[in-house]
């Protein structure tokens, strides 16, 4: 990402007074029961820290991403304020240039929300543990036209067609995905 980019990202997250409330990802409204009870969790892009709070909330352990410091201090301190800071870990990274080192998993729960980069999605599907689920939600073609951060039309699907897909769904210009990588057999 160009130092361009981070700064657009750090002046969005500045102009941004409000906490965050902790919230599931968009793509589990409603379907908050097929969530690991416990384990790791990776949020990619994580920005101010909603998702990653309320998945720790929950009882998880939460590897929190973001290209924007801003982003995160913010996070950090939504954490702090929840009572959770002892289990989220804020991970400064540019995204472009893949996956941390430090969070390459497995992981029993990935969320990625609003961020896109399908060279990114086997890093995603490799990183989940057997029997580990994915929550993703990116911007689409569908109902929105073309653009060069929306997804074409059956975009995840296509990408993650070795996990069992639980909930697909595109419309409106967004696109999200639910699915549980196989368990092994013992």
């Amino acid at each position: 990402m160009a130092a361009e980019d981070r700064q657009r990202w750090d002046e969005r997250h500045r102009a941004t007074e409000e906490s965050p409330v902790p919230a599931p990802p968009d793509a589990l409204r409603g379907r908050e029961h097929v969530l690991p009870p416990s384990g790791r969790a990776l949020d990619v892009a994580c920005g101010r820290g909603a998702v990653a709070v309320w998945l720790a909330r929950r009882g998880l352990q939460v590897d929190a991403v973001d290209v924007s410091p801003v982003a995160l201090k913010a996070a950090a301190a939504l954490a702090q304020e929840h009572g959770v800071a002892e289990r989220v870990w804020f991970v400064e990274h540019d995204l472009d240039e893949g996956l941390p080192d430090s969070c390459r998993g497995p992981y029993d729960l990935i969320v990625c929300q609003r961020f896109r980069d399908p060279d990114r999605y086997p890093q995603l599907a490799a990183a989940l543990a057997p029997g580990g689920l994915l929550v993703i939600t990116v911007l689409s073609e569908v109902g929105a036209g073309p653009g060069r951060f929306r997804a074409r039309p059956g975009e995840l699907r296509a990408a993650f067609g070795d996990l069992e897909v639980l909930v697909h769904h595109e419309s409106d210009g967004e696109a999200s995905l639910v699915a549980r990588r196989p368990s092994t057999a013992s």
